[in-house]
């Protein structure tokens, strides 16, 4: 594509054709500030803050959808463009819960941020009236307070454009529009899928997971009750950005320490309980390939995905695999084999888990989950939810001394780790399952045809005498694509992996905010992905089956994959939703 030469406050810039004003000017390392703009998914230059003065143009344009052409002159910074940005965020503060100090997002607000870069400092239109405004905390995971909200539409576009659900839009006209569902039902009466992706790209307050902190202090307080807690693989790859350090950095050992001063009773890992979930699932895919069972089967660890299947392809249910999710795992395990180990009785642990999906609230609480007559996980927190506790315990993070976690739940393999990757349960599952079928050990545990962060991966492994066709899914926009391949009998797989959000758990809906700028600029996915592989490649360890907590827990406690007390505790069922059908 030819290059195109246009000025930029004086400069020559020159990018390719097609580009619009916005991309051109961050090509010369120029910022234009935005707000609504999320590239590819978002492109409808509503907010006006990216406005600038383009020669020749009768008014102010918007610079993100724009495009440029050969010998434009731009300026980004004249006093009409400043003073137009500054108006526009004057007139949205018009309209604003401006309640800053007691919002979730306080010193993370993007619209807050803007107003401070460009002066907003007084209160011109602040009198008039407002548009009313309702909360809906009617679904499991999430609140909406549309007095924070507005109208960027990041939420709708990331819901219907890379989710393909569509569930929340625009309502209403005019000075009444207000975002939500249709016919006036609150979020938890849609088929909603939990997924939070829509709470990860809101630049304001106006949406947040629902949180549980003050439940879990009150049990950590609580000298009856025995709190244990469980981190998810993502979680160590992203919590650090709460506390200042760059995209892509592990602070495992630092969290495990701000748990212990937290007062956890015990600070587990949920890698120990993906290990053993690749041992149920390698086991129930020989399974079904050995006897004739149902494939492809479909793997089971993201509670959102799952949700999605229910609604959007029931037919496809029996594909799914029956294991729990490696939350749900855990807790099962915990009030059982450790309960009986420790001496305490199931109902007197509370089980916290630390995610990066605001999903797994709506998980502890379906049917299935409740192996021991009590709920398997107790309360479900998000990565942001842990980062306020330990802001609120007054804990200085970044002095901490890197902890360990504490035996026996807290043992995992390499294999584990990579399971908050897309692609990460896939190459795992195959690491035992090829060497189980083989019985020979593999050259290479490295199955990197399924990494990466593209939205649909494929690869096909020659095993035992037969072709092994693997297909790998993130987003659930491209998992409906890729599910209709296989019911329309276009493509045709044994095994496949999915996951509800984009990239996989290092970019669930609980994961820190990042601005819109970040998101736009810089492939977070990955540099979260890769603090996992670089995890796996350093461990002793790298196969689930090799495990020697794992292979204590069946000899001692489960007898064998898939046997009756390890389907007790660690399978389920799943429903036949409807589309907007609550359950």
């Amino acid at each position: 594509m030819a290059d195109i030469t246009i000025k930029i406050n004086g400069r020559t810039v020159t990018a390719p054709a097609g580009s619009t004003i916005l991309e051109a000017a961050r090509l010369a390392n120029i910022e234009i500030p935005t707000l609504c703009f999320l590239k590819e998914i978002n492109e409808i230059g509503a907010c006006r803050i990216c406005v600038v003065k383009v020669k020749g143009a009768r008014s102010l344009v918007a610079s993100c959808v724009y495009p440029i052409n050969e010998g434009m002159e731009v300026w980004t910074n004249t006093p009409e463009v400043l003073e137009s940005r500054k108006k526009t965020l004057q007139l949205l503060l018009s309209n604003h819960d401006r309640k800053c100090l007691s919002c979730v997002r306080s010193a993370n607000c993007e619209l807050q941020a803007l107003c401070r870069e460009l002066g907003v400092d007084d209160e011109s239109f602040y009198d008039g009236a407002k548009t009313p405004s309702e909360i809906d905390a009617s679904a499991a995971h999430m609140i909406r307070d549309n007095s924070k909200c507005i109208l960027c539409r990041r939420c709708v576009a990331v819901c219907e454009n890379v989710q393909g659900i569509g569930v929340i839009g625009p309502n209403h006209r005019g000075f009444s529009t207000a975002i939500g569902s249709a016919f006036g039902m609150g979020l938890g009466e849609t088929s909603c899928v939990s997924c939070g992706q829509c709470i990860a790209v809101c630049p304001t307050g106006a949406l947040q997971e629902k949180d549980y902190t003050a439940k879990v202090f009150e049990a950590i307080a609580d000298p009856e009750k025995h709190v244990i807690v469980q981190t998810a693989p993502a979680v160590r790859a992203a919590l650090g950005e709460e506390f200042g350090y760059p995209i892509g950095t592990n602070v495992e050992g630092k969290m495990v320490s701000a748990l212990k001063a937290l007062g956890f009773d015990k600070v587990f890992d949920t890698d120990f309980s993906a290990d053993l979930t690749i041992m149920e699932e390698a086991h129930e895919f020989l399974d079904r390939v050995k006897n004739g069972g149902t494939l492809p089967l479909i793997t089971s660890c993201s509670p959102g995905w799952i949700k999605y299947c229910e609604h959007y392809f029931p037919e496809m249910t029996e594909n799914l695999s029956s294991c729990k999710s490696p939350q749900q795992m855990f807790g099962a395990i915990a009030k059982s084999y450790y309960a009986e180990k420790a001496g305490i009785a199931p109902e007197n642990i509370v089980c916290v888990s630390i995610m990066p999906c605001t999903a797994k609230k709506f998980e502890i609480g379906r049917d299935g989950q409740s192996a021991n007559g009590v709920p398997d996980v107790d309360i479900a927190l998000t990565t942001r939810e842990l980062a306020r506790m330990i802001r609120k315990a007054g804990i200085k993070f970044t002095t901490l001394p890197d902890g360990t976690y504490d035996d026996p739940l807290g043992i995992s393999t390499g294999a584990a780790t990579i399971f908050g990757a897309t692609g990460g349960v896939m190459e795992a599952a195959l690491r035992t399952a090829v060497e189980t079928l083989t019985g020979e050990e593999l050259p290479s545990v490295d199955f990197t045809e399924v990494r990466g962060t593209a939205g649909v991966k494929e690869a096909t492994y020659h095993v035992a005498g037969m072709d092994v066709k693997v297909a790998v899914a993130s987003g659930l926009g491209n998992a409906r694509e890729l599910l209709n391949k296989v019911k329309s009998g276009e493509a045709s797989y044994h095994f496949i992996e999915i996951m509800g959000c984009p990239g996989g758990c290092v970019n669930g809906g609980g994961q820190p905010q990042q601005p819109g700028y970040i998101r736009n600029t810089v492939d977070i996915r990955a540099l979260r992905a890769q603090v996992l592989y670089d995890s796996d490649k350093a461990n002793t360890i790298r196969k689930s089956h090799e495990n020697p907590a794992i292979k204590e827990l069946y000899a001692n406690y489960l007898g064998e994959p898939g046997s009756s007390r390890a389907h007790h505790l660690l399978h389920t069922t799943y429903v036949k939703r409807k589309i907007n059908e609550i359950r």
